[in-house]
């Protein structure tokens, strides 16, 4: 444990509620620090922390909160203006984003992994923690979503080596500094955050330089954005790919329903491994090799390689079935329209239905930027229905609404209903018997799901 963090032993966490944030102050409860925390909502991951002795939890901001607490963390959904951080500050409480805490916990460990990319972070980092505990290293593990292999979006490893997902809204993976990274992909988001495309390029080039100079940056060749920096990237690197000449190559890739199996073919070694995934989609092959190239990377044996991607068995909102019977119902994060094609697409190669999906546009900004390509992506689904948008962190944008994204869709049977309890009154109007729905966003459209159950059964 880090000097600075060994020396203060009562942790606050603002917005501790957060995926992330929860994972965090769970990892140093176990390691034996005093956590209390607040959140304007009650949510599973609070009413967890709430389980453990001596976790105080309060839901809303106040001074009060802060007394006797060494540190202050924030998340960065928190407005630095929060009464807690202020009177923090007043007291020469020391503040930090959860990001620079971060940066402090992997240097717990000898080797530390960062997980980067546009896409795919949860899911790569859980299938590399997968790998990792069927190898029996014994990881820590903080990641962005509860994995169902141990139902928790952390786990605290007596072993040498901790994996991280690193976050590049507000540019804080360049706090981190592993000693090895992963770039899954670039594509342009959090526009609140970049000026533009090669701002975002350019973060990421300081990212890929920060790890230690005996790690490894684990490259997707197939990403046309990453090629444009690859030159840029001075660490040592290792690459994979679906279309390109890389070290890791994954070939003869077949689907059927939620399993996708596929070789991954070793370059330099010329060996093959056979992989069968328990979850569909391009992109989750992406993932798999990802993570088999830092395991590549770290010595892990190809047997436990296999082992660990197929006992992996997916992270709660990542194409998770949730109904399967004649009709599917999938819950899934999708909030980028780069995502929003690939579900569909995994859908689609999986199943031989038509595909519905229920889509909550995440953020006003987004909106604003992306509404064309929302409008694309969700004009590949058979049946499009559209709710308000979810605000998060932000206000209302004057002009921006869901129906920027409705009016631009280009299918025949598309719906623009503005209250999630009337898409489920609604819904035995709209789908037929077998289709394959999927509920989408970052939001809380999922909280249709179960009442949308009962629904179903009765059509």
């Amino acid at each position: 444990m880090s000097s600075f963090l060994s020396s203060n032993k009562y942790l606050h966490f603002i917005g501790i509620g957060g995926i992330g944030m929860s994972g965090m102050a769970e990892l140093l409860y176990n390691h034996g620090f005093k956590i209390s925390g607040s959140d304007l909502n009650i949510s599973n991951r609070t009413k967890h922390l709430e389980n453990y002795k001596d976790v105080k939890i309060t839901y809303e901001h106040k001074k009060e909160n802060i007394d006797e607490c060494d540190i202050v963390i924030y998340s960065s959904a928190i407005n630095k203006n929060n009464i807690e951080i202020q009177e923090a500050l007043r007291n020469n409480i020391p503040v930090m984003k959860r990001a620079e805490l971060l940066g402090e916990l992997i240097k717990i460990k000898e080797i530390s992994i960062a997980i980067s990319g546009t896409h795919g972070k949860t899911t790569t980092s859980s299938m590399l923690g997968s790998i990792l505990y069927e190898s029996k290293k014994d990881p820590t593990l903080i990641i962005g979503g509860i994995v169902n292999k141990f139902n928790s979006n952390n786990i605290t490893g007596d072993g040498n080596i901790i994996v991280v997902e690193a976050d590049e809204f507000d540019k804080s993976f360049l706090a981190l500094a592993p000693s090895h990274a992963i770039i899954n992909n670039i594509d342009l988001e959090h526009l609140d955050i970049y000026e533009n495309i090669e701002d975002l390029l350019n973060t990421f080039i300081d990212f890929a330089n920060s790890i230690a100079f005996y790690g490894k940056v684990a490259i997707n060749s197939d990403s046309k954005n990453i090629n444009k920096i690859i030159n840029k990237i001075k660490k040592p690197k290792i690459s994979f790919g679906i279309k390109s000449k890389a070290d890791i190559v994954a070939k003869n890739i077949s689907f059927d329903k939620e399993k996708t199996i596929f070789d991954i073919y070793f370059t330099e070694s010329k060996k093959t491994i056979r992989i069968n995934l328990n979850c569909p989609g391009y992109h989750n092959v992406y993932n798999a090799l990802a993570a088999t190239a830092i395991a590549h990377e770290l010595d892990i044996k190809n047997k436990n390689i296999i082992n660990g991607l197929n006992k992996y068995c997916g992270v709660k909102r990542r194409f998770e079935i949730k109904y399967n019977n004649d009709t599917i119902i999938i819950d899934d994060y999708a909030h980028h329209p780069e995502e929003i094609i690939e579900t569909i697409k995994a859908a689609k190669n999986g199943w031989k239905k038509n595909i519905v999906t229920i889509f909550q546009p995440h953020l006003y900004s987004r909106t604003k930027i992306f509404y064309k390509d929302f409008a694309d992506a969700l004009s590949k689904s058979d049946i499009s229905i559209l709710t308000d948008i979810y605000p998060a962190r932000e206000k209302p944008i004057r002009g921006v609404s869901s129906k920027l994204i409705f009016d631009q869709i280009n299918i025949e049977k598309k719906y623009y209903i503005s209250s999630k309890d009337e898409i489920t009154n609604q819904i035995h109007k709209i789908i037929s018997k077998g289709d394959l729905i999927i509920v989408m966003g970052a939001g809380d459209i999922n909280s249709i799901i179960e009442p949308l159950k009962e629904k179903i059964k009765l059509c």
